[in-house]
């Protein structure tokens, strides 16, 4: 949780607020809720004892009670930089299109400083490579002059294409994360933004190369996307990416929200998301993304053709 959440600025309240947080570790989830209770009886607007009263609640079985503790939590900070609103989806059992935007800004701003290491060093991540040989499988030795990485993160799928792209840029939600990217002189230009609206700001036929990797898992529905990097692309353009594959994603609306707070899609989301953009699929296959919790996360790549 972040640390700007942390303290309500009344030291009973502070205190019984973790006092909570060592009986919900210790597994005592209704001995927990009760003390969130308690210190929001002092600190009535504390977004953090709102959001842990949720999950206290939920650890206890009163999904109802959850639900309007993190009702009040999303209400309290509009940000929802907690991600309350998708806690509250998950007790519900529905997927929104998307999550807060910023949810997403602060849980990578929170990243930043140790992506890297963190994500290819302990769990072996590599979608960005991936992509990479992906695009040499489809299009050998082809050099694109104009490329965008969507959610360009640290600069590691910058790393991974660099001998491909005469020109690249990038966008993010994260200002953290951007200063990072920025730090490894890849990029021609970097913003921080929305990866849609990035992609509406540029000139239509502008791109020959869209990418985008581990970053549609923070998107339900790939359709706004797609249609918008369809437009930004050249005749000819590629978009390479990556989902987390959900095989219970199936049906309508072809993505589901999963524990992770990540989404997963199905195969049928994305090649009918292509075809309504008028992206032909090229490339669509399995691959292991990385670890998480143990597990591998298994994923579809997609190369989709102009």
């Amino acid at each position: 949780m972040q640390t700007t959440f942390l303290s309500s600025g009344d030291l009973i309240a502070d205190r019984r607020y973790d006092y909570a947080e060592a009986l919900a570790e210790a597994g005592d989830a209704a001995a927990a809720a009760d003390l969130y209770a308690q210190a929001l009886e002092i600190a009535p607007h504390w977004v953090a004892a709102w959001f842990a009263l949720g999950r206290a609640r939920a650890d206890a079985g009163d999904r109802d009670g959850a639900a309007a503790a993190f009702a009040r939590a999303a209400e309290l900070d509009p940000e929802d930089r907690l991600g309350a609103a998708l806690h509250a989806a998950r007790l519900a059992g529905t997927s929104p299109a998307a999550p807060p935007a910023g949810y997403v800004r602060a849980l990578f701003d929170g990243y930043a400083e140790d992506f890297d290491a963190a994500l290819v060093g302990r769990l072996g991540y590599r979608a960005p490579v991936a992509i990479a040989a992906a695009l040499e499988a489809v299009a050998p030795g082809r050099r694109h002059a104009a490329a965008l990485d969507l959610g360009c993160g640290t600069g590691l799928m910058a790393e991974a294409v660099r001998d491909r792209v005469d020109r690249i840029d990038g966008v993010d939600l994260s200002e953290r994360m951007v200063a990072r990217a920025r730090a490894k002189g890849l990029y021609a230009d970097l913003a921080v933004g929305d990866v849609v609206e990035a992609l509406a700001a540029r000139a239509p036929g502008a791109l020959d190369l869209v990418l985008a990797a581990d970053v549609f898992c923070y998107l339900g529905d790939l359709n706004p996307v797609l249609a918008a990097a369809a437009r930004a692309m050249a005749p000819g353009g590629l978009l390479a990416f990556t989902v987390e594959w959900d095989e219970a994603a199936g049906g309508d609306p072809g993505y589901r929200l999963r524990d992770s707070l990540r989404y997963g899609h199905g195969r049928d989301h994305v090649v009918a998301g292509a075809a309504a953009a008028g992206l032909v699929p090229v490339t669509l296959e399995a691959v292991d993304l990385r670890r998480d919790r143990g597990e591998t996360i298994r994923g579809l790549l997609a190369v989709l053709a102009r």
